[in-house]
């Protein structure tokens, strides 16, 4: 149990802002760790719309703050990830698209994928004025565990980096596994609350673990591999499609 904390406290230190205990944490294993995070990280950002709902504050309002907090825990970590892709993916040759993915000015791509993540997600919340709290969290955990299957199924494009631990520490589909079945139980609570929604638990089931696995297959498919960046997409771009595609149910 000692280990699980450090190794959680590991993760929530690496993918996000949060505070955690000063002690010294090892972060070769917080990729086994992220749906979890995930989790943490849309259950703060569904107390704070919960809070902001009892104050008056107007759903357009609440979405804005929720996903402006929602950059600010993770420290913009995965939308800059979202960004460089898009300005690599913007290149031609493909022998140039990780120098370019590599450079840390934004070009004008980056800047318009940012502004489209932002913009779904704000109006795709704003549409969503039932069991916000619940649907954040799913929305975490689906793209977190998508950065799990990029993690899995393809290769990695460097040699060094942030991602390389990342790919060491997923070495099986079964690490998959728990992620999914925590996933799982979390679209299960709708059922419990209450009957009637099964048709929103199957869909958040079935919608998030497509979006998660199409998402880094689509860019897999693009690169021929993934990168840090590409993990940080693949999180990006899942939370926003799903939460576009509950809107319609």
């Amino acid at each position: 149990m000692k280990q699980f904390g450090l190794d959680l406290a590991a993760a929530i230190a690496f993918y996000t802002c949060l505070p955690v205990p000063k002690v010294e944490l090892d972060f070769q294993n917080v990729a086994r760790f992220v749906p979890l995070v995930g989790l943490i990280i849309g259950g703060i950002l569904g107390l704070l719309d919960l809070g902001l709902f009892l104050l008056g504050v107007p759903v357009l309002t609440r979405s804005a703050v929720v996903v402006v907090s929602w950059m600010a825990i993770t420290g913009g970590l995965h939308l800059d990830g979202a960004m460089d892709t898009a300005d690599g993916l913007a290149v031609q040759d493909p022998q140039k698209r990780l120098q370019v993915m590599a450079d840390s000015v934004t070009g004008a791509f980056g800047a318009m994928a940012a502004i489209a993540i932002l913009l779904l997600k704000i109006s795709a919340l704003t549409d969503l004025d039932t069991d916000r709290p619940l649907i954040l969290m799913a929305a975490c955990g689906w793209g977190r565990w998508g950065q799990q299957i990029a993690i899995a199924c393809y290769p990695y494009l460097k040699p060094t980096g942030k991602g390389a631990f990342h790919k060491a520490a997923i070495r099986s589909y079964w690490d998959l596994l728990p992620g999914l079945l925590l996933l799982l139980g979390l679209s299960g609570i709708q059922i419990f609350l209450n009957r009637d929604r099964i048709v929103l638990s199957i869909v958040m089931i079935l919608g998030g673990s497509a979006i998660a696995f199409l998402t880094g297959a689509w860019l897999n498919y693009q690169l021929g591999g993934h990168t840090g960046d590409t993990y940080g997409a693949v999180v990006e771009w899942t939370e926003a499609l799903f939460l576009c595609l509950l809107t319609a149910f």
